[in-house]
């Protein structure tokens, strides 16, 4: 529907287009089996599957190339150990924007994990920035959420499938309005397909690699099913049906929200770390709010990077007395709703770690310790 000029990806992928190949089932002459990560797979191969090497060769994930075994494309992609030396574009971009536009930015992450293992952190990243609500109609409590998780879901495996792998400098992106979420890969529709057809069901699997070992995690059920469950789910929710836009060589999935989510008040977020940490210095007969407020920025700026237990925060903030500093300073963080439990179901286990939570991280980027 639309004319643009052909830039070197493009012609490539018309060019392999005509000759019946696809970018994931190109091989890697460089690299050899032992560049997979064996274990890995195991995970992703069905375990009545025929020998390792025999179910490699079928999913196409190992082509013979001069006599030896070499990785597809496509196997990099989904479990390479040199991925991020040979795809260095192959990553997720999110972020949570305050208001409807990306002028300000409340918090971001980058996803650098396997295709597989990319969903379910994308989706840990939207769930931490929506609202949780609990439906006690029944007998069984159940979680509604603010945002459709199940049509998220499948837009996100939509773009890590048909995500143009072979474009450099292109990210696939994942936006958290007010009042929406945008979903956009790299890569445009293939030649012949149109957005209707997309929405009827009609399907051209870009990578078929990558589409196949989805469908043996069980996160595709059927090709070419999925956006049609998405326009499907949206009519079922009372959304408005999502929209899908092609932008100079990217795809674009974007779902209106039911309900405007706000960020929190940056403003509010200062006042609630200084009252946390205030509180629990008065308590304290051994330090003075100024110290018990730089121990909490310390706090939450050992969780900058990844969830830790307990004993590791306290090693890390150099506090010798376990029971002064959960009282002083783990306990009143949770309590303000700025770290929480990685096993919130289980308190007590000894496998417990704590994060930031999206008031923590806005906290901690604008705190300033008097």
């Amino acid at each position: 529907s639309t004319n643009r000029q052909a830039d070197r990806e493009l012609i490539a992928e018309l060019r392999r287009s005509a000759e019946g190949l696809s970018y994931d089932e190109l091989p890697l002459p460089a690299l050899s089996r032992s560049d997979l990560d064996l274990k890995a797979l195991s995970e992703i191969l069905p375990k009545k599957n025929p020998p390792l090497e025999k179910s490699l060769l079928t999913l196409k994930l190992l082509r013979r190339e001069q006599g030896r075994l070499v990785p597809t494309n496509g196997a990099v992609l989904l479990c390479g150990r040199k991925r991020s030396e040979f795809f260095p574009d192959a990553w997720i971009q999110c972020g949570r924007f305050r208001g409807s536009d990306k002028t300000h930015i409340f918090d971001h992450t980058e996803i650098n994990e396997p295709l597989p293992q990319a969903v379910e952190s994308v989706m840990f990243f939207l769930k931490k920035h929506a609202v949780r609500g609990a439906d006690l109609s029944s007998i069984r409590r159940k979680d509604v959420w603010s945002i459709p998780l199940g049509i998220l879901r499948e837009v996100v495996i939509n773009a890590l499938v048909h995500a143009d792998y072979s474009q450099r400098g292109a990210p696939i992106r994942v936006a958290f309005f007010d009042d929406r979420i945008e979903v956009e890969n790299p890569g445009i529709l293939l030649p012949g397909m149109t957005i209707e057809d997309m929405r009827q069901g009609v399907s051209k699997i870009r990578n078929p690699v990558i589409a196949r070992v989805f469908k043996e995690l069980g996160l595709i059920e059927q090709w070419g099913s999925g956006v049609r469950r998405i326009f499907d789910e949206a009519v079922s929710l009372g959304l408005p049906a999502p929209e899908i836009i092609e932008i100079g060589m990217r795809l674009r999935f974007l779902i209106k929200l039911a309900q405007i989510i706000s960020v929190p008040d940056q403003a509010q977020v200062d006042r609630d770390i200084l009252k946390a940490y205030s509180e629990a210095a008065t308590q304290s007969a051994t330090q003075s709010a100024t110290q018990s407020i730089s121990g909490g920025v310390g706090l939450l700026e050992s969780l900058r990077k990844d969830p830790l237990s307990a004993g590791q925060i306290r090693n890390l903030m150099k506090f010798k007395h376990r029971p002064s500093f959960r009282k002083n300073h783990l306990h009143p963080a949770l309590l303000a709703g700025l770290i929480e439990q990685t096993i919130p179901s289980k308190p007590n286990s000894r496998l417990q770690k704590y994060r930031l939570t999206p008031k923590g991280r806005s906290a901690l980027a604008s705190i300033r310790v008097p």
